[in-house]
């Protein structure tokens, strides 16, 4: 176990963090660069002390759990993860959770779609990227924590503006059965992941519908091929609707297109001019 390396290399991680990416407030008193001591130690899941002796050299061998929670909280890509465990002298084992590393290329997949709405969901229905026209179509995701970028809480848990489904989608009912069965398998293939356990629990806690999918034991999904959003301001908009798999990061690829000559597909170029603005008119979200 290289102490000093590994104090550095955490330390150097969580100061090109900000707050705000990991639904953080800034602060008026922020001195330091990134994320303090202690809110790493909070999104890690162990205590302050231990965190911060791990950064001055002084903590004891890690844990292969420890490890990876740290590695989940300073948002290491998986070249940094397993930099991580050489340093503590841990070899690095398969992945612990879903991945929540975008690569650059879907990142400029996603911008050189300008007449479509696309979006990048986790394993868990977390949105963990988006273009312009997503966020206009849907909603400002830069804006919301991460916590509320996960779809799968917000279409059960809410909060829904005068009792509308989440967007006003036309297929809520099967979005919400589709993604508790999605959720399913990856609670199968994580089985030891803190956050995928803790979202199936608050879940089952929360939502008498999720609980009634849940006991099912189902699956398998049919895909769904359009559906319509209820736009606070430009009104319905139709679209097609293609999932692409990344099947290396347990990913998905959602394109929202609208047929060429069609009124939603003016909606989506108003949409792609507006962009987030909501003109004083209330989000449905």
């Amino acid at each position: 176990m290289d102490r000093r390396e590994l104090a550095g290399f955490l330390r150097s991680r969580r100061e090109r963090i900000a707050p705000a990416e990991v639904g953080l407030p800034a602060g008026p008193r922020r001195r330091t660069p990134g994320l303090r001591r202690e809110e790493v130690a909070q999104l890690a899941f162990i205590s302050t002390e231990y965190y911060t002796r791990l950064e001055q050299a002084r903590a004891p061998h890690p844990s292969r759990e420890v490890l990876a929670q740290i590695a989940r909280a300073l948002r290491l890509s998986d070249a940094e993860r397993d930099h991580l465990h050489h340093l503590a002298g841990t070899p690095p084992g398969p992945l612990p959770g879903p991945s929540r590393e975008v690569r650059q290329s879907i990142v400029d997949l996603l911008d050189r779609l300008p007449e479509a709405a696309a979006l990048v969901l986790s394993a868990t229905y977390e949105v963990i990227a988006w273009n312009g026209l997503a966020a206009a179509l849907m909603e400002d995701f830069s804006a919301l924590s991460r916590r509320d970028r996960n779809l799968v809480r917000r279409a059960f848990l809410g909060p829904h503006r005068h009792g509308r489904p989440l967007y006003g989608v036309s297929d809520a009912d099967e979005f919400v059965r589709t993604s508790a069965q999605h959720l399913r398998a990856a609670a199968a293939r994580y089985p030891d992941d803190p956050e995928v356990t803790g979202l199936v629990s608050e879940l089952l806690a929360g939502s008498e519908e999720f609980a009634r999918i849940w006991a099912g034991h189902d699956v398998t999904a049919r895909p769904t091929l359009c559906k319509t959003f209820h736009h606070p301001l430009v009104g319905p908009v139709s679209v097609n609707c293609d999932v692409l798999d990344i099947a290396d990061r347990d990913q998905r690829v959602v394109i929202y297109t609208a047929a060429p000559g069609s009124p939603s597909e003016q909606a989506l170029r108003l949409l792609s001019v507006v962009g987030t603005q909501r003109l004083d008119v209330p989000s449905e979200a």
